[in-house]
């Protein structure tokens, strides 16, 4: 039988869940009008997002040896391309990614 904290710590995590799920709907409910700030947030906060990971991706390259930037480089270069392409989020990443993946396994072995 589980311990009473488990039991707390689950209900905890449950609540916290619930609420962040459906205190949005609760204070913008369709067909009430949004508020400006969060419309421009809604417009910027994307883009940050891709900035701060681009940032975090890349905070551990060394530019010492072209092992260690090169295939990041490509990879960047790869997620740029798709997404001018195609405009689509998931396949940029998916890409970037699977292209990442096979650099550093097959070209680029430390």
């Amino acid at each position: 039988m589980p311990d009473t904290h488990d039991l707390i710590l689950v209900a905890v995590i449950a609540a916290g869940t619930a609420v962040t799920r459906f205190l949005p709907f609760l204070l913008f409910p369709p067909g009430r009008k949004k508020p400006r700030w969060l419309l421009r947030l809604s417009n910027v906060l994307p883009s940050a997002v891709i900035a701060m990971l681009i940032v975090y991706c890349l905070k551990d390259v060394y530019f010492s040896k072209t092992q260690g930037f090169l295939p990041e480089l490509i990879s960047l270069a790869v997620v740029f391309l798709l997404h001018l392409w195609k405009r689509q989020s998931l396949l940029s990443i998916v890409g970037g990614t699977i292209c990442y993946m096979v650099l550093i396994q097959h070209f680029f072995n430390h």
